[in-house]
């Protein structure tokens, strides 16, 4: 049993080395531990820290990608190096390294196929207020759409099965978080949450400008898995609402055409008119979208069978050298 453990990495040359030093080199259940580093177009010394503590594969970006392409990347890189389970860091150090034990043991139990780490979220000083709160919000409606109970599902702290990480696809650029948990969750994976500590923070978040900016973009995020993944109930209830809306102004005009003042309502009936004609639209996009999301599954099972596939010879192919294995990715 294989865990590589990948940290995805921009400008960390002051925590990597504290991030590594922090890794488990043994658990109970793992016969090989390796670290994959994925360098996101660092610009200072932190690829150059990470060799010095000899971490095992290198993944460089010429240019900073982002988290969700480099996690993306890094998934892949794990898979071809034969890992049977992931777990997901990041370079700053935040997240505890000695719970990772407590990531993994579900998998190895069989009781998940993706495990995520749930921070104390009310204990951390340096998240204000709001900051909890919206964490809070964003997690209740991560659970309500992927049908888990995911407590912390922004946490990037999180273990995952071999045939789980060959089902995932990432198609938003800004995180990979949110999308993750709902893509696992309406595929029908097991999902459970973990109590996992936090260490001092080292710097501020960069993963978004302020906080408005960072809700915003994860309710796009959480809207388009949830069209993706859920198109006939989202058309659908679109459409329920205007044709209920249609035939309130419909019944409004009936009900005053019945009691003799039925002239003076006519725009109730042209509104009427209009909500009914769209929610009709509405509904036959919800079918059309439907089968868009047959045909979406069927690929998704092709596109997992020749990547099983493609990893699998991939794997074959890598040699035992010893030193470093470094990879130079072009940018997206």
């Amino acid at each position: 049993m294989k865990l590589i453990i990948q940290i995805s990495c921009y400008n960390e040359e002051e925590t990597i080395a504290e991030t590594l030093q922090a890794l488990p080199k043994k658990l109970e259940g793992i016969d090989k531990i390796e670290i994959l580093i994925i360098n996101d177009g660092s610009t200072d010394q932190t690829l150059a820290a990470a060799k010095k503590h000899g971490v095992d594969h290198i993944l460089s970006f010429k240019r900073n990608q982002g988290l969700a392409r480099s996690f993306m990347a890094g998934l892949n890189e794990c898979l071809k190096n034969g890992a049977d389970i992931i777990v997901n860091t990041d370079g700053d150090n935040q997240y505890c390294a000695d719970d990772i034990p407590k990531l993994v043991k579900p998998i190895l139990e069989g009781k998940a196929d993706m495990v995520v780490g749930a921070r104390p979220i009310s204990r951390i000083k340096h998240f204000s207020l709001t900051k909890k709160i919206m964490q809070k919000i964003g997690s209740w409606l991560v659970r309500r759409v992927s049908h888990t109970e995911v407590l912390d599902a922004p946490s990037g702290f999180r273990a995952i099965a071999r045939n789980a990480a060959l089902k995932l696809n990432v198609f938003n650029t800004f995180t990979y978080t949110h999308e993750t948990i709902i893509q696992a969750g309406l595929k029908n994976m097991v999902i459970l949450s973990v109590p996992v500590r936090v260490n001092a923070v080292k710097r501020p978040s960069r993963l978004f400008k302020s906080l408005p900016l960072y809700v915003i973009r994860s309710f796009i995020a959480i809207l388009r898995m949830l069209v993706v993944y859920r198109p006939f109930r989202f058309f659908f209830t679109i459409g329920a609402i205007f044709l209920l809306a249609g035939l309130i102004f419909g019944a409004r005009y009936l009900y005053f055409l019945f009691i003799g003042h039925g002239t003076g309502h006519i725009q109730s009936v042209i509104l009427s008119g209009v909500l009914i004609g769209i929610s009709i639209q509405m509904i036959l996009v919800a079918f059309i979208a439907d089968l868009l999301g047959v045909n979406r599954k069927l690929l998704e099972e092709i596109q997992y069978r020749l990547r099983k596939q493609d990893i699998k010879e991939e794997s074959k192919n890598i040699t035992n050298e010893q030193g470093i294995n470094e990879k130079l990715f072009s940018d997206f």
